[in-house]
């Protein structure tokens, strides 16, 4: 009774996941076991198995897979239609072996345990995939999507994620080789669009539309946004893309997460691009975070606790089974040993898409529903286990590699100093020495562990460790620290997650150039300057000097040019989306720049400055 009346309330339920998750989420994180367990202990603890608060989880599993699609949507945006087709072998091959040999693995197993041919195949096709939502979380969480592994695992997630739609066309194919009846299902049962050889037509009609779309009509768009100034429309725009995207891919039949991709990839050389991910990122967290909630809801623990046996036996053999495929696999490919076996404990897990596979194949009668509700039950808890075989692959696993490696150093401790340089090398090392030589207490941290050793011939203490892991600044006394200096050069989620968790401290940040500066000004940091202007303006003055500019107007003038620089850069922040304006505003600037500089040193010559 209290379920259901909590479930006729939108608000209160929404109230109820909010709490759950502010509770138990940061408790988990703290205590070293992340945020994705967190959410996952959230959901089954108000879902019907323990508190009963919300009864419907499948519902809203199927409302918070819109947090896939949103993240779909971002990777597309990071990886532009070049780089896919650079990755075309591991998408086919690498993906291809995973999904085939899996498939087969299981089917074939299922068979031998009594199933029919159809029965089997259709269980083999959903246990073969794993879970986009966990594994591109954990990757982009690590900054693993540039690495080995990262680039394997994507490549492995896209590809299931495009071959699910060929495996929901099967259902009705693999149904006639069964017995069973069709189990009535209100999930996939909407009507799509056009049929038959009008349906090969729409597909390229959408995707060729998408395409001169994000190319030709979307920039004018942006553009005017950009100069309206109206922040909300700009984000308003960025969910009508993703909403829009994915809807057209239903209406075709097809994944809304491959079309959010697609439409990610488009704009994947847009200037707007970087507005577009500030814009969706807090919306794909916490539909991300919802997702998490509604798989730990979906958990039966009274059905786990009634056959503990076969689903606890169920969940290790798949798990076992697909890391063995996955460790071959990735040997046949290449892969060295250590980042072999993150991905294939990354991707030993059941996905999100088995229990879509699992409703359409029961609805066609491909599958009976009592081994559908079994193997439901097993990939929520097959994903439900993944955080922790990563949490135990990083305290068991990892160390071994890290020991047998290089060098490393002394892990961070608290030293109570007001300082933390992040980044120990040629630019961290002359803020270092500039502040030891005023007497100013620093902690350092760098993660070169050769580096450290060279370094400590000359009695500097550095602390070894990745300045991008949280913990680690918990660790080295962040919360204590009144300036972080960010050195390291990829720093921009960085410094948000800094400002997120230690908002008292003055962030001061090295910017790679006047682009990456402005996606700091717009974090709001303390202060941000690029690591090559004052280097450059020291050669430039020489230069002066060498024309037979004397030592005082030379330094006068470099100076000056500095902060009229600046001045401009604060001018055009606003613009940094429209690279016309920037261009039209950047021959105003040079034009304005040479006058004053013309004049103020005339000025001084003449005695009047």
């Amino acid at each position: 009774m209290l379920g259901r009346a909590m479930d006729g309330s939108f608000l209160l339920s929404v109230f109820i996941f909010l709490c759950a998750a502010c509770v138990l989420v940061p408790i988990s994180k703290l205590s070293g076991l992340g945020s994705v367990i967190g959410y996952l202990i959230a959901g089954v603890l108000i879902g019907p198995s323990v508190l009963g608060l919300i009864t419907d989880p499948i519902t809203i599993l199927h409302f918070a897979e819109f947090g896939v699609v949103m993240m779909l949507f971002l990777i597309g945006l990071e990886l532009q239609p070049r780089k896919l087709w650079a990755m075309r072998v591991k998408l086919l091959g690498l993906g291809g072996s995973q999904v085939g040999l899996t498939m087969i693995a299981i089917a074939g197993i299922a068979m031998i345990a009594g199933f029919s041919t159809g029965e089997a195949f259709a269980v083999g096709m959903a246990l073969a995939l794993s879970s986009t939502a966990i594994a591109l979380q954990t990757l982009q969480h690590r900054r693993l999507m540039a690495e080995p592994e990262g680039q394997n695992g994507f490549s492995v997630l896209l590809f299931q994620d495009v071959i699910v739609i060929a495996m929901i066309a099967m259902m009705p194919i693999l149904a006639t080789m069964t017995p069973f009846e069709g189990v009535a299902s209100d999930y996939g049962s909407e009507p799509h669009g056009p049929t038959g050889i009008w349906l090969g037509v729409a597909t390229i009609g959408v995707f060729v539309g998408m395409f001169l779309g994000g190319r030709y009509l979307l920039t004018p768009l942006f553009r005017i946004i950009a100069r309206s100034e109206v922040r909300e429309t700009f984000t308003a725009v960025s969910l009508l893309l993703v909403v829009g995207s994915a809807l057209l891919m239903n209406w075709l039949g097809l994944s809304p997460a491959l079309g959010a991709f697609i439409a990610g990839m488009v704009l994947a050389d847009s200037e707007y691009r970087h507005q577009l991910e500030r814009d969706i990122e807090p919306f794909k967290a916490l539909l991300l975070g919802l997702f998490f909630i509604s798989v730990g809801m979906s958990l039966d623990l009274f059905f786990i606790a009634s056959e503990p046996v076969l689903v606890i036996g169920l969940v290790i053999g798949l798990m076992a089974l697909k890391f063995i495929i996955l460790m071959g696999v990735g040997k046949m490919f290449g892969l060295a040993r250590k980042p072999r076996l993150f991905f294939s404990a990354l991707l030993c897990q059941a996905g999100e898409f088995g229990f879509v596979i699992f409703t359409f194949a029961t609805t066609e009668g491909a599958i009976r529903p009592e081994t559908a509700s079994v193997l439901t039950a097993v990939i929520a808890l097959s994903m439900a286990l993944t955080p922790l075989i990563l949490l135990l692959f990083d305290r068991m696993v990892l160390p071994r590699f890290n020991v047998a490696s290089s060098t490393t150093g002394e892990s961070p401790v608290n030293q109570h100093h007001p300082v933390i340089i992040l980044g120990y090398g040629r630019i961290g090392q002359i803020i270092g020495r500039l502040l030891e030589a005023q007497g100013i207490p620093t902690t350092l941290i760098d993660n070169n562990g050769d580096h450290i050793e060279f370094l400590k011939q000359f009695h500097h203490r550095v602390f070894y460790g990745d300045a991008t892991d949280m913990e680690l600044l918990r660790l080295a006394g962040a919360k204590d620290a009144s300036i972080i200096v960010v050195a390291i050069a990829n720093n921009t989620e960085l410094v948000r997650e800094i400002k997120a968790e230690y908002p008292h401290a003055k962030l001061i940040v090295r910017a790679r150039g006047r682009p990456h500066l402005f996606d700091l000004l717009a974090e709001e940091v303390h202060f941000a300057e690029r690591e090559t202007v004052r280097g450059a303006l020291a050669l430039g003055e020489a230069v002066l000097m060498a024309m037979g500019v004397n030592e005082e107007e030379a330094e006068m003038l470099a100076q000056r040019f500095l902060e009229l620089d600046f001045e401009n850069i604060q001018q055009t922040y606003h613009l940094r989306g429209d690279m016309g304006a920037l261009a039209e505003q950047s021959e105003k600037a040079r034009a304005l720049l040479k006058e004053t500089l013309e004049e103020e040193l005339k000025q001084r010559r003449t005695g009047k400055l």
